[in-house]
């Protein structure tokens, strides 16, 4: 009896077995050769892989039926369990179409499975640690060729080729290069707000050399400069020169150096302290102005970021928020006043201004200025005429003040326009006071059709005037604004490549990887601004450029603060804090670098306009630049970082900058300077 009971039960436990056995890891198998109406074949669906893949980042696969309206589709209600690897996944169907989000691993194939559909790929995934590689390089070449636009494109082509050697071989690094211009070259200019910042950018470039051809900047800075009767107000006549000519520092370096010169000279005012004046307030009022030609740059970076991270903000308001956190710019400026008002100085800048009080200033501080006919050598003649006026114009400050004031008020004005018919009105709103209306005005308006309207209003206004007065024809009036427009290719040519480079670091997730590689190291948020301002102007000091500081760390250090405050759990409105304070110093941090190097081109031409010897200008400036970045970060960017209002780090950070003239200043003293 107890016999053909244990056959049966082995019978029917080999019977299961089988059954098990030819059900694992399958999903209903149409085995007969007579296909089922609801049933799955090869044929009824395409799957296609993302261009970029990287090991240990989500990437999306996307299926897709041939038939929208497939059997299998409308019984199971758009939902599919499909094996993915030999792990059941659900695929939701939107019109015969799904998305699966799948890590790839290095070495793994993609097999995906239903029933008779099978689908395998030994697509080859790139390293997340290789995505640092192109902005790696980019530095490392800017240091070696000490030139930002081909080291900008050396990275964008080692991003290119990274991607096209692990999809389809060594014919990757043909493609790769190729890639640069018809990939993220095009699609970079494929964007409705970059095109308005390179146009924004042309078109202050054209206002400043109307402006400037025709008198009128001259004409402000004669106004301005009738008021320098000692030492004392000669400097501060320049400081102010620096402050009102704000919106280029190119121009601002050139004029007030080449102006204020012979009276500084007059006033036994050294050529290093004036030098010092001009650099310092040529990129720092620039760099913090709300029209400038920085400022088209700066909102393409921040738009960028903002676009790719998902902030709802504009990128005009997200600048205005960042001014708060802004230390080492308002400090240099605020710290240049406390030297002229207290009449001190100290360290090489000391000695240099003794020496000029006591035997004067002349022509033969140039002498043995290589670095300053280097200077001139490499600098295009025409660019510095650019900025000249023709001969026999009439030096008339409104000529430059009303193109000016057109451009800021319009643009305040398109800013309000466009911000109240873009916002949603609710009745929470009424309650608002002034201030807090104006600030959701801005967030909301479009700062791109503000700033064109304006910069286009003020272009006509500048070149109408010139007309009018007949300073110049209509045609010399043109081809001054072309020449406007000329000056600002290298520029935007940098930012172009930087856009570029911005969509190859997308493409590899090098935000993920800084990110993950700041949180394995146990960097927290709070520390994040600061070393972006560090790195901001070591980049700018060995490159010697700001702007490509800029290209470089903006694509970067934003994502990379916005995601690392996420995964460490700040709230929104602490993120955002760290994010404008990032945002703040990455300009803050270039503007120091810039200062500090012998190789920035404001330096250099801060030492050429002001006639300085150009050694001799780094060497009396690095003292004051450190000083003044050391009191930024230790009582402004970190104390901001954790949390302490900038209307208390501001006030601390000018106490300390005083108490350091106060205390390590010495007064500067010798022959009485004639007064004039």
């Amino acid at each position: 009896m107890r016999s053909p009971l244990i056959k049966i039960f082995c019978i029917s436990l080999v019977t299961c077995l089988f059954f098990i056995s030819g059900s694992h890891a399958k999903i209903p198998v149409d085995s007969s050769k007579t296909r089922k109406h609801d049933a799955i074949l090869k044929g009824d669906v395409s799957v296609e892989l993302p261009t970029v893949v990287i090991q240990d980042i989500p990437s999306s696969v996307t299926l897709t039926f041939a038939d929208p309206n497939h059997l299998k589709l409308v019984k199971e209600n758009n939902r599919i369990i499909m094996l993915v690897n030999g792990m059941p996944v659900t695929i939701e169907f939107d019109k015969g179409v799904g998305v699966i989000e799948h890590y790839f691993s290095d070495g793994e194939p993609l097999r995906v499975e239903y029933g008779d559909f099978v689908y395998e790929s030994d697509i080859k995934a790139i390293p997340l640690w290789l995505s640092i590689m192109p902005p790696l390089i980019a530095i490392l070449m800017a240091l070696i060729f000490k030139e930002v636009i081909t080291s900008l494109f050396i990275g964008i082509f080692f991003g290119g080729a990274l991607i096209g050697v692990y999809k389809e071989g060594l014919i990757g690094l043909f493609t790769g290069l190729l890639s640069v211009i018809d990939t993220y070259i095009v699609n970079s200019l494929n964007n409705w707000d970059h095109l308005s910042v390179i146009i924004f950018s042309m078109m202050i470039g054209a206002i400043v050399s109307v402006i400037s051809r025709n008198g009128g900047m001259l004409g402000v800075v004669d106004h301005i400069s009738k008021y320098a009767k000692d030492a004392r107000s000669g400097q501060l006549a320049t400081w102010l020169l620096g402050i009102v000519i704000f919106f280029d520092d190119y121009a601002n370096t050139l004029v007030v150096g080449n102006t204020m010169r012979p009276i500084t000279d007059k006033l036994k005012i050294s050529r290093e302290k004036l030098s010092y004046i001009v650099d310092s307030t040529a990129a720092p009022v620039a760099a913090i102005a709300f029209v400038t030609t920085w400022i088209g740059f700066e909102l393409g970076y921040i738009e960028s970021a903002v676009g790719k991270i998902g902030i709802e903000e504009g990128a005009y308001s997200v600048f205005i928020n960042s001014l708060r956190y802004s230390f080492y710019p308002i400090f240099t400026l605020c710290f240049m006043l406390m030297l002229i008002y207290q009449d001190k100085d100290f360290g090489p800048m000391y000695k240099a201004e003794v020496l000029a009080r006591n035997k004067g200033v002349g022509e033969d501080n140039e002498a043995g200025n290589e670095a300053s006919v280097a200077a001139k050598d490499s600098q295009d003649p025409q660019e510095i005429s650019e900025i000249e006026p023709i001969e026999g114009a009439p030096r008339r400050w409104y000529n430059a003040v009303i193109p000016i004031s057109i451009v800021i008020i319009g643009t305040i004005i398109g800013l309000v326009y466009t911000g109240s018919q873009n916002l949603q009105w609710t009745d929470a709103m009424d309650n608002m006071g002034i201030s807090q209306k104006l600030s959701l005005i801005i967030g909301a308006s479009n700062s791109y059709f503000a700033l064109l309207w304006a910069s286009l209003v003020g272009l006509l206004t500048a070149i109408i005037l010139t007309i009018s007065q007949k300073i110049m024809s209509l045609a010399d009036s043109i081809d001054s604004a072309m020449k406007g427009f000329k000056s600002m290719f290298a520029a935007i040519m940098i930012l172009i490549m930087s856009w570029s480079l911005a969509l190859v670091t997308e493409q590899l997730h090098t935000a993920d990887f800084i990110t993950g590689t700041m949180l394995s190291g146990g960097i927290t948020p709070t520390f994040i601004p600061a070393i972006t301002f560090i790195l901001a102007a070591l980049i700018a000091f060995s490159t010697g450029s700001s702007w490509g500081s800029m290209a470089i760390l903006y694509p970067l250090m934003l994502p990379a603060a916005w995601q690392v405050c996420s995964v460490s759990g700040l709230d929104y409105e602490a993120s955002m804090n760290i994010f404008y304070n990032v945002v703040s110093c990455v300009l803050a941090g270039s503007v120091l670098g810039d200062h500090c190097s012998p190789i920035s081109d404001t330096t250099i031409l801060s030492s050429l306009a002001t006639k300085c010897n150009h050694i001799e200008h780094v060497r009396t400036q690095l003292p004051y630049a450190i000083v003044v970045g050391s009191t930024a970060i230790i009582f402004g960017t970190i104390p901001a970082a954790i949390g302490a209002s900038p209307f208390i780090s501001f006030p601390v950070g000018l106490v300390v900058l005083y108490l350091v003239v106060k205390f390590i200043g010495e007064k500067v003293e010798g022959a009485e300077p004639p007064v004039i």
